[in-house]
């Protein structure tokens, strides 16, 4: 993945929006106004930290040396993920796609519901 690939995967979720609260060189991912994603483009190697269920994050940090604590944010649900080539862009994109669940899973119903969005297995 590069990162027009990540950058293209971020934003292809309903409602979401890439915004630059931290200056112009870091891009924060959102949806209804909460962050899911947070990276510098334009660094080498290209990372995204994204949010992650608190004891998966843990057991894929174990697996993966490639997936670390999240890089100034709380470590307990974020990591930071190096796209070096070592996971495959399937495993990076379900990664996206599940900090995405989470931080829209927790969203008011109607503010869910406007967006498409239902609880997987419902």
């Amino acid at each position: 993945m590069n990162r027009a690939g990540l950058r293209k995967r971020c934003l292809s979720f309903n409602g979401t929006a890439e915004t630059f609260p931290f200056g112009a060189e870091t891009s924060v991912f959102k949806v209804s106004g909460k962050m899911f994603a947070l990276s510098r483009l334009d660094r080498a190697p290209l990372s995204v930290s994204l949010k992650c269920d608190p004891g998966l994050g843990e057991q894929l940090r174990e697996a993966y040396a490639a997936i670390l604590p999240g890089y100034h944010l709380n470590k307990r649900h974020w990591n930071t993920v190096v796209i070096d080539g070592s996971l495959t862009d399937q495993m990076i994109n379900d990664m996206i796609e599940d900090s995405y669940d989470l931080v829209l899973s927790s969203l008011p119903r109607a503010r869910r519901e406007a967006l498409g969005w239902r609880l997987r297995d419902s």
